[in-house]
C-alpha cells in the first residue's frame, strides 16, 4: 500500500469557502474514483490555511489509473475552476509505510 499526501495552502480567509465547495461538489466524485480516502484535515498550528488529505492506493499504477480517470470526469472538471482560485500552493508526497507501521 502507498499513501499520497496532498497539501494545499489556501489564500487567507478562504478555508470555509473551499470546504463548502469541496464537500458539495468535489468529495463524492473523488471518493467514487480515487477510492480509499484515509483522512482530510486542516491545520491549526504551524503553517496556517492548509488543507491536507491522504489517499491510499495498492500501487503507483493504480494511482495513475485512478487519477487519469478523475481528470476525465465532467463533474470534476467543472469543480476545479471553482476552487483553484482559492489555492496559493500545492504540494504532493508519496508515503510508504515503515515495516512496523499500523497502516500497511
Amino acid at each position: 500500500m502507498i499513501y499520497e499526501e496532498r497539501t494545499y495552502t489556501l489564500k487567507p480567509g478562504s478555508l470555509g469557502s473551499y470546504f463548502k465547495t469541496y464537500e458539495a461538489e468535489g468529495l463524492a466524485v473523488q471518493k467514487a474514483i480515487l477510492g480509499n480516502l484515509v483522512g482530510y484535515f486542516q491545520t491549526d498550528f504551524g503553517t496556517l490555511n492548509q488543507v491536507v488529505h491522504i489517499w491510499a492506493y495498492e500501487s503507483l499504477d493504480e494511482r495513475a489509473r485512478r487519477r487519469a480517470k478523475l481528470w476525465q470526469d465532467p463533474t470534476w472538471l467543472s469543480y476545479i475552476p471553482k476552487v483553484l482560485p482559492l489555492v496559493e500552493k500545492m504540494e504532493n508526497r508519496l508515503l510508504i509505510p515503515a515495516p512496523f507501521s499500523p497502516l500497511k
